[in-house]
Formats: C-alpha cells, sequence, structure tokens
C-alpha cells in the first residue's frame, strides 16, 4: 500500500531560483496539451507515486505485466513522447528544460533513458487493438513522437489555468477539506461527458450503497475528440450539482488526458480516485471506452473493466460500485439497472454520445435524459444545424471544377444571406497567408492545414467556410475534418472528375509542362492524389455543368439542416 502522503514534485523556493538560472544554458522541450496534462498530474500527486516521466524499464513492466518496475499496480504508460531529431540531440544524464507551447519553464526533467517507442507493441498492450479509429491509437501513429525520454522531474511552475479556479484542487487539499468536513467515506465518480439523469441516478445510488459522500471528478483536461467543449461541460456540472443534497458533495476539476484505454484506464481512474482519498469509485457501463471501432464493433467488451478492477481492488484499497446499462421505464418514470427490469418490461435508454449526436442534430431531447438546465447549456453551445457553422471542403485534382462550383456556392449562401460567408480557394490562400511557401510536398500540405485553421476558426463563429484545395492527402484532410467538426458541420466534397477530363480543361498548360518533365512534383502525374475515403459527396464533373453539381452541394446541405 502507498503512502497517505502524495507526492509533491514542486522544489523550494531556493532551489527554483538555482535552476532557473541553469535553465537558459538548457535545451528545451516544448510540451503539447497532453504532455501538460501529464505533468501536471506527476506534480501534484494524482500520479502517486510516479515522481517522474517513466523510465524504460517502468514502461516495460507497465507493457508487459501492468506493473512499475518496482512491482506496484500501474495500468497506463505515463511518458513524455519527442521527435527523433529531438531525441539524436539529446542524453541521459542531461537536464532539459520543460516550457509551455508560449516559452514559460514548467520544470526540469533529468533524463534517465532516452528510447525508441514501440507503437504495435504498446497499441496493443494497452488498447488491444491497432484499429487507428481509437483516438489512443491514433495518437501514437499519427501524433506522437517516436521516442520516449524517462527520468524525475523538479517542478518550477504549474501550468497556468484562468478558469474555474476555485474548483481546481490538488489531493492533498482535497484530503484536506475531508478531514475539515469530517467526511470518512468518499465515493469518486469519474466522468468525461455531461451529467444527465441516468449518470445522477447512479451516482445516488452509489452514494447509497457505499453509504458515502460523492466526490465528483470531471475530466479538464484532454477528452475524446468530438466531445462537448470544456467550458460547456464545466456549466452543465455546476448546474447538475445543485440536484445533490446539501453538504453531500464535492465538485474538483481533473486535468487528465484521456487515453481511452477501457479496462486499463478503469484501473488508472481508481489509482487517481484512491490519490484524492476516495474510498469507493464507480466503474460504469462501458467505462473510458471511446465506444466501437470500425466495424462498428465495441474496443472493450462490457465487462471487461469490472473484471479487471475486480482483480485489483483489495490491492489498491478502494471499493468499486459496479454500474450496468441504466434504463429508463417510461410507465414507471424511473431509472434502473438493465438486469434488474422484469421481462416484456418497456425501457428506453439514450446514452451521453446518443444525446450528443442529437443536440449537434438538432433533433428534440425528452425530458426524461437529462436536465432542462444542462439541455439549455447544451443547445446554447451547440445550436441546431441551420445555426451552427459550416465548412464545405471541396477537393480533387487541378482542373476537376473546385474552384468553379465553390464560386457558386460562395454566390448562393451569400444570396441566402444567413450567416457570414468566406471563399478560401488553394490559389487565393497561397497568394494572402502562404506565398512564402514553395511547391514542395511539405509546403504544399502546410499551404492545405492553414486553409483548415482558417476554416475552423470561421466555422467556430458562426459562419459558413468554402474551401477548394487540392488537397491531396487523406491524412490531413482527416485532421481537418476532426478539429472542425468540433465546432459545426463539415461536409468534404470529392470533385473526382477523372484526370484524362482535367488534361482537356488544362487552361494554364500545367499537366503538359508536368508531363513533359518541366514541373515536379505535380498532383495527379509525379505525386499521387489519394481519393477520399468517407466524402459527404463525390461529384465527377464531366457531364455536368458547375450550376447542376452545385445546386447537388445545396441540396445535400439543405437536407442535414444547414439551410
Amino acid at each position: 500500500m502507498p503512502t497517505d502522503t502524495p507526492v509533491n514534485l514542486i522544489v523550494s523556493e531556493e532551489r527554483q531560483a538555482v535552476l532557473k538560472k541553469l535553465s537558459s544554458t538548457m535545451p528545451d522541450i516544448i510540451l503539447n496539451h497532453r504532455q501538460i496534462c501529464d505533468f501536471e498530474l506527476l506534480t501534484t500527486g494524482v500520479f502517486s507515486p510516479l515522481t517522474g516521466f517513466m523510465t524504460q524499464i517502468d514502461y516495460e513492466s507497465v507493457l508487459d505485466r501492468m506493473r512499475l518496475g518496482s512491482g506496484e499496480l500501474w495500468p497506463i504508460p505515463i511518458c513524455l513522447d519527442i521527435p527523433e531529431n529531438l531525441a539524436a540531440s539529446l542524453e541521459t544524464g542531461q537536464s532539459v528544460a520543460l516550457r509551455d507551447p508560449e516559452g514559460f519553464l514548467l520544470g526540469i526533467i533529468d533524463i534517465q533513458d532516452i528510447w525508441p517507442l514501440d507503437m504495435e507493441k504498446e497499441a496493443l498492450a494497452i488498447y488491444e487493438t491497432l484499429d487507428r479509429t481509437h483516438p489512443g491509437v491514433d495518437y501514437l501513429y499519427n501524433k506522437s513522437g517516436k521516442y520516449y525520454v524517462g527520468g524525475k522531474i523538479q517542478t518550477l511552475s504549474l501550468p497556468i489555468h484562468s478558469d474555474f479556479k476555485q474548483i481546481r484542487n490538488t489531493p492533498a487539499e482535497i484530503k484536506n477539506i475531508f478531514s475539515k468536513l469530517g467526511w470518512k467515506r468518499v465515493v469518486g465518480f469519474h466522468t468525461r461527458q455531461p451529467i444527465h439523469r441516468p449518470q445522477f441516478e447512479m451516482t445516488i445510488q452509489a452514494m447509497q450503497k457505499a453509504k458515502a459522500n460523492l466526490l465528483l471528478l470531471p475530466i479538464a483536461g484532454v477528452s475524446k475528440p468530438g466531445d462537448f467543449d470544456h467550458f460547456t461541460r464545466m456549466r452543465c456540472y455546476q448546474k447538475v450539482a445543485a440536484h445533490y443534497p446539501p453538504d453531500s458533495y464535492l465538485l474538483n476539476l481533473l486535468p487528465l488526458a484521456m487515453r481511452m484505454a477501457g479496462p486499463r484506464e478503469a484501473v488508472l481512474h481508481m489509482i487517481i480516485a484512491r490519490n484524492y482519498g476516495c474510498t469507493h469509485f464507480v466503474i460504469g457501463h462501458q467505462h473510458a471506452s471511446p465506444g466501437n471501432d470500425a466495424n462498428n464493433t465495441p474496443f472493450y467488451q462490457s465487462e471487461a473493466a469490472k473484471e479487471l478492477i475486480h482483480s485489483a481492488a483489495q490491492e489498491l484499497g478502494v471499493a468499486t460500485i459496479t454500474f450496468e446499462e441504466m434504463v429508463y421505464l417510461p410507465f414507471e418514470d424511473e431509472y434502473k439497472i438493465a438486469s434488474q427490469v422484469p421481462k416484456k418490461t418497456d425501457t428506453i435508454t439514450l446514452t451521453g454520445t446518443d444525446i450528443q449526436r442529437r443536440i449537434r442534430a438538432g433533433k428534440k431531447i425528452p425530458d426524461w435524459a437529462t436536465f432542462p438546465e444542462v439541455l439549455q447549456e447544451l443547445q446554447k453551445s451547440c445550436p441546431p444545424p441551420s445555426k451552427q457553422g459550416l465548412t464545405v471542403f471541396c477537393t480533387g485534382l487541378s482542373g476537376a471544377g473546385k474552384s468553379t462550383i465553390a464560386k457558386i456556392l460562395y454566390s448562393r449562401f451569400l444570396e441566402l444571406g444567413t450567416r457570414p460567408v468566406t471563399l478560401l480557394d488553394g490559389d487565393i490562400v497561397r497568394r494572402n497567408l502562404s506565398s512564402e511557401l514553395n511547391f514542395s510536398k511539405e509546403h504544399r500540405d502546410i499551404n492545405v492545414k492553414r486553409i483548415g485553421f482558417v476554416a475552423a476558426e470561421i466555422t467556430k463563429n458562426r459562419g459558413i467556410a468554402i474551401c477548394a484545395p487540392i488537397a491531396p492527402y487523406e491524412k490531413t484532410r482527416t485532421e481537418i475534418r476532426s478539429f472542425i467538426e468540433a465546432h459545426g458541420g463539415f461536409v468534404e466534397v470529392h470533385v473526382s472528375t477523372p484526370i484524362a477530363e482535367c488534361e482537356k480543361r488544362d487552361r494554364k498548360g500545367m499537366y503538359a509542362k508536368a508531363r513533359a518533365g518541366l514541373l515536379k512534383g505535380f498532383t495527379g502525374v509525379d505525386d499521387p492524389y489519394e481519393d477520399p475515403i468517407n466524402p459527404e459527396l463525390r461529384i465527377d464533373t464531366t457531364n455536368l455543368t458547375p450550376e447542376e453539381a452545385a445546386q447537388e452541394v445545396m441540396l445535400y446541405i439543405s437536407q442535414k439542416g444547414f439551410i
């Protein structure tokens, strides 16, 4: 059993002064959002007994047997990933400054290990899949640096949070509050989604079963892509909190970067709850699961998390309260655990994900599913499609007809006059935002990402962005889709006109120059165009007028409720 005193990695003021001076001669590692979350939880003892980013021995041990090298139970690697070129410039025994993206000094890591990560081994061990639709696997393959550095941390400053400061407490501070209130039995509840009526009922039943008070630990770090934004979720938690009996609960934000690792992550959440002083912890249906894989099969079996945490419960010293799926009985007007409902009894269920989808689609949410004040916050943040922002992303070969279709769409939306409209043609953006770029593969990709960034800002602010770049690479288009869909609608239009037709229309003579070898890296000739896998529309303009093609797009957008 670990000590009741959590780890605290913040060094003394005297040591801080020394380290600040030394840091100016050290190399830097700039932490991303996920790494900053890990850094904060390491510093404040949420990740006790860890005292830094894992070394290779601990990492391998966690992958192979779900334990640290010292033998203590630990289910998920907490590692600092860096790019290969940075890894090549660092050495073991070296001290490196850890900074946020603005250059603010957070701490120092004393490097003990540098090693290349084995993406396949880690994905199979932690996530039990190589399916890249899993957010954790996607991070490993598409976002993570390819090397890890491990070592102890000396913290100079915690990350700066300007929001919800009153409900951002460390484990030591929460334990002091428990002591002051005289709470001996506390049940922890972890959530990344708004609390709706089924989850509320689950927490009430957990408090009754454990004869305990409640610590709500909602995620304020990195949740699943596509979730409601942080501020919306926090406002929802504050609204729901008013429904609990007075002096029966505490709400405290948890700056955790979710891995969505199902059973293994359930154990991590249990360790976190223990470090906050909880005596009990709730494990719900599909705990910490990202849902279904590319074949629409659940990534994790519903009982898998419960089986794993039961085996760990005694060692961790935290009792578990497990729940199956909660269903609503319309005639009784109450919630029950699905397995406890008599046969032939009518039941209804709406998961948090179902509610999220319905709200984004502008559909009605029944009163029994959530609280009216929660629904009001969600609808305020995510209005119906007709009031959301929208990006229409036309992609295809040069000469396919993208720009012409985009210009007609631009005029149609201006005629409607319901929202501000911006046209982001590839050539226009290159002249105004990317004039310093050449036509190398890397720079063409940067240009497309800039278009995506601008479109996301327009969409976030409830405008309409019409984009018409070639955008030849599926990975880049997928990235753009993911961060735009978090704020509004995204319609990918593959203008799939065959290359033979595009060459006939070659007004600028670009294809001819590429065929003659005078133009290198031209998409469709000596650089590939990767067809979109699942676009909303495919339009071949060989036998369509531009107006007919644009009309097809407008009909689809109207059908989805955006106009």
